[in-house]
C-alpha cells in the first residue's frame, strides 16, 4: 500500500521551524520540507537556511528543497524583478496576497504536482498530509481553515499540541537553535516603521533598493511601501513624524504558510 506523504510547507520563521522541532521529539519525521524563495529573503533568512540545514541532517530529516518562482519560458524571476518590470509594488501594499500565491505557493505545488511519492499517492485515491504551523494563539485561522481539498489533508500540528508562540520558542531553544526572528522580504509591505530603519541601518543597500522599487512604481491608491507613507519619506523624517506615521494594517503576508490560498 502506497504510504501517505507528509508536506511542511517551511517559511524560515518561528512557527514553522518549532514545527519541524516538534515533530521530531514526538519521532514523527516528515517526508519533505519545502521552502519557495522569493529572490527577496533578507539576509538573516538565508544564513539560516544553512543552519537549518545541519540541523535536519544531524536529526535525520529530509534536506530542505527550494523552488522558486518560474516564467513560462523557465527562466527564475524574483519578485522584486517582477515588481519593478510592471512598475508596481508586491500586491501585499494594495491589501492582496498574490505576491504569496505566485511566488510562494504556486511553485511549491509545482514541485509537488511533479513529486514521485505524491502523484504515487494521488494514484491510489489517497491525500497528501501538509503542515501548517497555526499556533494556539492563532484559533481564529484554525477555525476557517480547511481541512482537506481533493490533493490535501491540512493538519495543525501546533495548535493540536497546544503550542503557543512562547511554546514555539522554548522548542526551538531545546533543539539547540537560534531563533529565526522574522522571515519575509526586505521590501515586505507588511514592515513595521521599526523594521524599515532596522533595515536601513543594517543593510542599507537593500534599504536603497526598496525604494528604488517605489521610485520605479506607478502608484495611485497608495504613497509606497508603507501604503499611507513611503519608505522614502520614512528615513527624512522627524521624531514626532515618525511617530504620526500609522504602521500598516495588519494584513500579513503569510509568505505561504502552507494553506490554500484565500484569493480569487
Amino acid at each position: 500500500m502506497t504510504m501517505t506523504p507528509v508536506i511542511v510547507a517551511y517559511g524560515a520563521g518561528t512557527n514553522s521551524t518549532a514545527l519541524l522541532v516538534g515533530m521530531h521529539e514526538r519521532g514523527e519525521r516528515p517526508d519533505l520540507i519545502l521552502f519557495a524563495d522569493t529572490g527577496g529573503e533578507r539576509p538573516e533568512t538565508y544564513a539560516y537556511l544553512a543552519v537549518l540545514d545541519a540541523w535536519l541532517e544531524r536529526v535525520g530529516f529530509p534536506k530542505l528543497v527550494r523552488v522558486r518562482h518560474a516564467r513560462k519560458d523557465g527562466t527564475v524571476e524574483t519578485l522584486e524583478d517582477r515588481s519593478f518590470n510592471t512598475k508596481s509594488l508586491p500586491s501585499i501594499a494594495y491589501g492582496y496576497k498574490a505576491c504569496s500565491e505566485k511566488f510562494k505557493r504556486r511553485p511549491q505545488d509545482k514541485y509537488v504536482n511533479n513529486w514521485e511519492p505524491a502523484r504515487a499517492a494521488w494514484k491510489a485515491g489517497q491525500k497528501c498530509i501538509k503542515l501548517i504551523g497555526y499556533d494556539a494563539d492563532e484559533e481564529r485561522r484554525v477555525r476557517n481553515a480547511p481541512t482537506e481539498d481533493p490533493k490535501y489533508e491540512y493538519r495543525y500540528p501546533l495548535f493540536a499540541w497546544d503550542w503557543d508562540r512562547d511554546d514555539c520558542v522554548a522548542a526551538i531553544d531545546r533543539a539547540g537553535l537560534p531563533r529565526p526572528g522574522k522571515s519575509a522580504c526586505f521590501f515586505c509591505p507588511s514592515s513595521k516603521k521599526a523594521e524599515v530603519l532596522d533595515l536601513q541601518q543594517r543593510h542599507p543597500d537593500l534599504y536603497l533598493r526598496a525604494c528604488r522599487l517605489e521610485l520605479n512604481a506607478n502608484l495611485e491608491t497608495v504613497k509606497g511601501l508603507g501604503r499611507r507613507w513611503s519608505w522614502r519619506e520614512l528615513l527624512h523624517a522627524t521624531p514626532d513624524d515618525v511617530r504620526s506615521m500609522p504602521d500598516p494594517d495588519d494584513v500579513p503576508c503569510g509568505c505561504y504558510d502552507g494553506a490554500p490560498s484565500e484569493e480569487p
